[in-house]
């Protein structure tokens, strides 16, 4: 049976929003009307969810790594300085943007684009060390049933809009076997509801994605589009 691990996936959502969110400011016509604004709210918006990630990660998961492996978390408080100070320049340059000169606005985007770079270097530093650090240290120090009460008592506190919005992050990043083994245990979680819960949750992956998940649970995807939240 697979370890519990508390990072994992949802680590892999955030790095390949990210890389997506780097290579597509990078590249967009910031010329266009409105795309200033548009890409400095999409940074503004990524910093937000990271610190509200922390924000969830300290509640749930490092008050155990404090009590059972304290030097691994004393080593995730000193990445958090890094990240506070990165995340701080990016949402600066990001709220400077829409109102740059038009003939400042390529120096700006390229300033922007190396903030969130430096942002995503910090950033695959601090997920590194929580996935070769924290999480083996909580699997030596920390049972089963204790890391399973962490994933219950963060579930329990997410609304179901909150709940959808981290399938939606998450699943579009997993190998397939673990996309569906996710969405099976949703759409079980809530019988009736099963069509518009996984039509709802699916939003975010590509057609070839969808089609594998709806080919590993086994179900018609016509079915899984029958009812709409």
């Amino acid at each position: 049976m697979p370890k519990i691990d508390l990072y994992r996936n949802v680590h892999m959502g955030q790095r390949a929003r990210l890389f997506t969110l780097a290579t597509e400011l990078g590249a967009a016509d910031i010329t266009h009307s409105g795309a200033a604004a548009e890409q400095a709210e999409r940074c503004l918006a990524m910093t937000q969810e990271l610190r509200e990630h922390a924000d969830h990660e300290d509640t749930f998961i490092h008050q155990l790594l404090r009590e059972r492996a304290p030097e691994a978390a004393d080593a995730l408080d000193a990445e958090h300085i890094r990240l506070d100070a990165a995340f701080t320049t990016l949402d600066e340059q990001a709220r400077s943007l829409p109102g740059t000169p038009a003939d400042a606005l390529p120096e700006a985007q390229h300033a922007l684009y190396l903030a969130l770079n430096e942002v995503i270097s910090a950033y695959l530093a601090h997920l590194h060390l929580e996935e070769t650090v924290a999480m083996p240290a909580l699997w030596q120090y920390a049972g089963d049933t204790e890391l399973d009460a962490v994933l219950a008592a963060f579930r329990g506190s997410r609304t179901p809009e909150e709940a959808l919005t981290d399938l939606r992050r998450m699943l579009p990043a997993l190998p397939p076997a673990v996309r569906a083994a996710i969405a099976r245990g949703v759409v079980e979680a809530v019988p009736g509801q099963e069509a518009g819960l996984l039509a709802a949750a699916t939003t975010t992956l590509s057609l070839g994605q969808r089609q594998r998940l709806y080919e590993d649970l086994g179900v018609p995807e016509a079915w899984a589009l029958q009812v709409q939240p």
